[in-house]
């Protein structure tokens, strides 16, 4: 295979996005429309709010948690035929929940068995994407995640119709149909070999390498408080506007106000973190902060004006933070380290994924409202925007990538090759 230089920031790579748009709206589109399901499962199981809420929450934290095996297995035999094993696996998970007969059956059939095929689908993915971009990247991976978006608007509509008219068996098994075409998106997916690649060692040396880096450390904690709380709205605002009087179709609809909103939000952040010069943590640290702020106010709207205007507030900013995000840490570890680097980092993450969903369902057990989960939710994000001010460059003006390696593998204190610590 012929290695590149630089990244093409376009050609087959506008086809990877094209995969990775389709491929995340199958898996975190799922994952945030599926609180139309939690009530559901609630009656069906006759079961507490924290118990059902794990089953998301295992989900996220496999697919977190497993990233790391996609990401190896992606470095050894490319990201095509594991997405597309990974596809499969995600469809089987769900096939078998129909079937369901205890909240143990969801919990291995969604969270750990789809878990693990989101696993082998997301991270590659996203890696993948950012090996083809670089000034672009940021608008690329908006791009590909404006999926999340428009799958929120359309299926939380739609999973609310399938359970009244074929019932949660019924609909789990339709969503394992449409669980199937991520195997199509990893047909899509070409890999590409950059120059650089050699210079960057193989997976114990990049990993010794970020186990040491300190910017990466604490952009991970970063991440991991803003993971605890960035899901619960998607998990339980259905069940919290239903305990204020609404209607579960009109609720379910707003979960779609807020996937237009997320939509809008991804697209302006894309942009915004190719055109504003300066580091790219600035953003995310701005929509962090908002995204926080928006979830604590929650539990203070009754009127539906305000409920819809803090979902359209909350949509923007929470969708506007997650391309920003990924766009973040190549910069940080390099083009070269991107696999090892999303994969650890998103199994790092996973412990908010694994705690936030029950958390925020053991606080409305012991409260009886939902007021304590959308305050401490925000809080976790508020957290976590004040933790990206600590990486470096954050208030420069400008920022040079190659130079900051440079400086950011010496304080590792680790022996790297020579050429590892060259040009990005």
């Amino acid at each position: 295979m012929v290695r590149r230089a630089e990244p093409p920031d376009g050609g087959w790579g506008w086809m990877v996005v094209l995969s990775a748009f389709f491929q995340s709206a199958l898996v975190f589109g799922v994952l945030r429309s599926f609180g139309v399901f939690f009530v559901e499962f609630v009656a069906a199981f006759e079961e507490q709010a924290a118990r059902v809420s794990w089953i998301t929450s295992i989900g996220i934290a496999v697919q977190q948690f497993g990233s790391p095996v996609g990401s190896a297995l992606s470095t050894k035999f490319g990201p095509r035929p594991v997405v597309m094993a990974g596809g499969i696996l995600a469809a089987l998970g769900m096939l078998l929940a129909s079937f369901a007969t205890s909240l143990t059956h969801l919990y291995l059939s969604i969270g750990l068995l789809s878990g693990c095929g989101w696993a082998l689908t997301f991270t590659p993915t996203l890696a993948c994407l950012s090996r083809y971009f670089s000034r672009r990247r940021s608008l690329a991976t908006g791009l590909a995640l404006t999926g999340v978006g428009l799958s929120s608007f359309a299926f939380a509509p739609l999973f609310q119709w399938l359970l009244s008219h074929y019932g949660w068996r019924g609909a789990l098994l339709l969503v394992s149909a449409f669980s199937l075409h991520l195997v199509a998106c990893g047909a899509l997916l070409r890999p590409l070999s950059l120059t650089e690649d050699p210079a960057m060692g193989g997976p114990g040396i990049q990993l010794a390498f970020l186990l040491h880096h300190g910017p990466f450390l604490r952009y991970t904690v970063a991440l991991t408080l803003i993971n605890t709380g960035y899901f619960i709205p998607y998990v339980h605002l259905v069940a919290h506007l239903q305990d204020l009087g609404w209607d579960p179709l009109p609720a379910a609809f707003l979960l779609s106000v807020t996937a237009i909103s997320d939509l809008m939000g991804r697209v302006v952040s894309g942009w915004l973190g190719d055109a504003v010069p300066g580091p790219v943590a600035r953003l995310l640290m701005l929509w962090t902060a908002l995204t926080g702020v928006s979830l604590a106010l929650f539990p203070v709207a009754n009127a539906p004006t305000a409920l819809v205007t803090l979902a359209v507030a909350y949509g923007f900013t929470s969708g506007a933070l997650t391309p920003v995000a990924f766009s973040v840490l190549p910069e940080l570890v390099g083009r070269g380290r991107i696999y090892c680097g999303l994969g650890l980092m998103q199994m790092v993450e996973s412990i908010g994924g694994l705690l936030g969903a029950p958390l925020s369902g053991y606080l409305r057990d012991v409260t009886g409202n939902y007021t304590a989960s959308f305050v401490v939710a925000g809080a976790f994000l508020l957290a976590g925007s004040g933790v990206l001010i600590t990486l470096p460059h954050f208030c420069s003006s400008s920022t040079s990538k190659s130079q900051d390696l440079v400086i950011e593998a010496l304080d590792t204190k680790i022996p790297l090759p020579k050429e590892g610590l060259g040009e990005d």
